[in-house]
This record gives C-alpha cells, structure tokens and sequence, in this order.
C-alpha cells in the first residue's frame, strides 16, 4: 500500500574542517547586482536549479558573524555570534537561548521567472545547534516577498524537533510545507529573483557550529498539462544500477509516531535506498535505538530523521535530501526534471534518482495501486527503454524492483495536472526529483548534473 501525503494539494500552482576567513559583517539588505548565470535552463525548459557551494561563493555572500570554511567541502559557520535569540521550539513545548549568525546569498535572477520555488541544503549540525533556511524572492510586478521560513532543520531530534512552517503567505504567494508558489499561475506575477537567507545557531555559551556546504533553489514555471510529449528510448537502455530494494510495508505499525509507520514511509525508504547505493549507511550505534526484532532499521532510521514534525510526516522533500547529505562526502538536492532524456543522462551516468508522481490504477501497468503521492527509484532502464524502478510500495523487498511502461510511467511523473478515478482534475508533480551524489562526481556524473544546472 502506497502512502498519501498530508501535503496541501498545489492545483492552481503546479498548473501554471578547513581554514576559516571571516566575512565582513554587513546588513541583511537585498544585496546589488545579480548573481552569476549558471545551471541556465535548456530553451525549452523554464526549470533552473542554482546553488552556492564553493568559497567564491560564500564570499560573494553577505555575512554577519559567520566565517568561511575552506577545503574540499566549502561552507559557512560560525565564526563570532552576530547576537543571541531565544528560540520556542513548538513541538517540544521548550525554550532555550541561541547564539546565531546570518548569510545571505547573492540576489539570483533565473533565466526564467518561476512560478514555484523549493530550496535545498547540505549541513552539519552537531548537538546543540540547527539552522533556519529563508527566501525573499522579488516579483514581475515590482514588489516583494517578505522573508519566508522554508525550514527549521537539524539533522537530530533531541535538542529541537526539525519542523516546516505553516501559515506564511502575502497574497501572492503561499509557502506549502517545503515550496514557495504563486496563488495564481493564470493572472497573477512571477518570481524574477530571489535570495535565500542561513541563520546559524548555537546553544549559548557553547563552541558547537553548523555548517552549511550547500544551500541552493529550483525555480520553474512548468505549464498546466494532462499529457507530456513522448520520448525515446536513449543513452541509458540497458543500463541498471546497483541499488538495495527495500519495502516499505514490512514496516507497517512500527513507529507510528512517525506518520503511522511505514504505510507513509515511502520517501526515506526510497532514500535509504539510494543512500546506500553510494556505500553509505547508518552505523551500529545510529541503529542502537531500533527494536533489535525489526529487519531492516536503517528504514526506520531514515524515517525517524527525515520526520517534519509541523507536516507530521516523513514526505518533506528538502528534509530527504538534507539527511542524505549527512553522510560522509554524499550531497542531496531537490529539482525537477524536464524529460526522460535527462533522467537517462543520469543513469548513464551512474546516479539514480528518486521520483515523486500521483496516479490511480490503470493509469500504471504493474503497480496494482493507485496514489494521491508517491516516491519511488529509477535505477534503470531496459533494452525498450522502460523504467526499471525500485518500488517502496511492494509487499516485501523481493517485490520492489519494477518495470514499468515508458510511456505512463513518464507522463505520470511529468504532468502537472492529472485526472483521478472520478474525473476529478487534480495536480502532478510536474518532474520533482531528489538527486543524491557523491561530493567528489566522475566527470561523466559531473557533465549530468550540471545539463541540470548542479555543480
């Protein structure tokens, strides 16, 4: 049985540790200029992901209280506390006093202005600190967003229960568990720039810091459509990864605290998956607090870690990613697709990908359900240039590899806008994706990601 989201249906919106140098302290104000142009999309795509990620660019970056982090994983951390707050965690009831310091990022100009917007990050957050990730986007029309909280993260659960924000609108645009979206696609603006905002705390009187090595958006404005154009069978038929299978319903009753046991854990199964394909998994000490009785406890790991505790589930897109960046050396991103063809580049060049789509029964051959939300893996393709997914929503793991039909199985995923088993119009996903990848890529990897504008 495939899990249903909690998350707010977007019809209307889907439609349409190294040496450290300081940076200057300097007011959060919309910074001049544009950033550079990179991870342009294709001319027939209005999808871009941008990200900052190098020392260049946290330099390029306006600081107050934080230091850049040299070396082979650049980031940001802090460096001398630009203030203290007192921060009400709303889900363990507690409040404790936080010393932080703040980045802002360049002001970004996507090649197309967006009609939606999902950040993603890569961080470390020892005990005692976490990290609040913002956006201030500005629009066709001339105006300006207030700062939005796209998340309150920390990568554990004790100090601070990680949670997204609901209730943030300005009547333009509403912010719907991890995505920023126009209210209306049909009359109303876009989102010509935009910036995002770090805020790094710290228990006060500790030396613990977070770091952030990765913060970055996907922008797009796909157009509302039914039915997607067909594709064929390219660079990646015949190529299958070496992926886990792992069920999500062998897990069905445990820990129901988050979001009713594995029945809804269709994302981080998907993402243990992929983890563990790269050679990364949870230590024995991390799996300490598992019922020793139950297989697989890197399962329930994942979902325990990857819980958004206001969305009360494990579906949170940036929050898989972010936990699958906590492993050694392995970064994770939120993005979307534009076609088979990249899904295939990606493939061929030995990077997975998970998948979100909707669909009811017959509209895909061999799963035997239907799903208002669903993740799974594409981990190939064969000789015809079907998808060869691995599918949480199977009876037991030697069940979850696929194949499914090229055709449905894009246009499922593709579409903006579908119909249910009554006719009822409801939205698609539009191509989002998670994409999780070694920190230091082949140059063939490399090549894939960055035709999706990630370096």
């Amino acid at each position: 049985m495939t899990s249903t989201p909690r998350r707010t249906v977007l019809a209307a919106a889907v439609a349409a540790v190294g040496t450290a140098t300081a940076l200057s302290a300097a007011p959060t104000a919309l910074a001049a200029g544009r950033s550079a142009g990179r991870g342009r999309p294709r001319a027939d795509s209005t999808i871009e992901y941008h990200a900052w990620t190098t020392a260049g660019d946290w330099r390029a970056g306006t600081g107050d209280g934080v230091a850049v982090v040299a070396g082979a994983r650049p980031g940001v951390r802090i460096d001398a506390p630009a203030g203290t707050v007192d921060y009400t965690d709303p889900h363990l009831g507690t409040t404790a006093t936080y010393e932080y310091a703040t980045w802002v990022s360049p002001s970004h100009a996507p090649a197309t202005p967006g009609g939606e917007l999902i950040a993603s990050w890569n961080a470390d957050t020892p005990a005692g600190t976490f990290v609040r990730i913002e956006v201030r986007a500005d629009y066709s029309d001339g105006t300006q967003t207030p700062w939005y909280t796209l998340g309150i993260w920390a990568s554990g659960d004790e100090d601070i229960h990680r949670t997204s924000v609901d209730g943030q609108e300005d009547g333009k645009s509403t912010v719907w568990t991890d995505t920023l979206a126009i209210d209306d696609t049909e009359t109303g603006p876009r989102f010509v720039a935009y910036q995002l905002r770090l805020t790094l705390h710290r228990a006060a009187g500790g030396d613990a810091t977070p770091t952030v090595w990765r913060i970055g958006a996907m922008t797009s404005d796909v157009p509302a459509r039914f039915e997607v154009p067909a594709s064929s069978p390219g660079v990646a038929s015949g190529i299958e990864l070496d992926v886990p299978t792992y069920s999500q319903n062998i897990h069905v009753g445990r820990y129901p605290e988050y979001d009713n046991g594995g029945e809804a854990w269709c994302s981080p199964t998907s993402s243990q998956m992929i983890i563990e394909s790269w050679g990364r998994a949870p230590t024995p000490e991390d799996l300490a607090w598992v019922n020793p009785d139950y297989d697989d406890p890197q399962v329930c790991h994942a979902a325990r870690f990857t819980f958004d505790y206001q969305y009360d589930g494990c579906g949170n897109w940036p929050f898989n990613a972010a936990y699958a960046a906590t492993y050694p050396d392995l970064e994770g991103i939120v993005t979307r697709i534009a076609s088979l063809d990249e899904a295939e580049e990606l493939i061929a060049a030995g990077i997975p990908l998970i998948t979100s789509q909707s669909f009811y029964e017959a509209e895909l051959d061999g799963a035997g359900y239907g799903t208002s939300g669903h993740l799974m893996t594409v981990v190939g393709f064969t000789e015809d240039g079907d998808i060869i997914a691995n599918d949480p929503a199977s009876t037991d793991n030697s069940t979850v590899r696929r194949v499914y039909p090229r055709r449905q199985f894009e246009n499922i995923w593709l579409r903006t806008q579908r119909y249910d088993e009554n006719g009822a119009v409801r939205s698609g996903t539009g191509g989002v994706c998670y994409l999780y990848f070694p920190a230091n890529p082949t140059a063939r990897q490399r090549r894939a990601l960055r035709r999706l504008g990630c370096r």
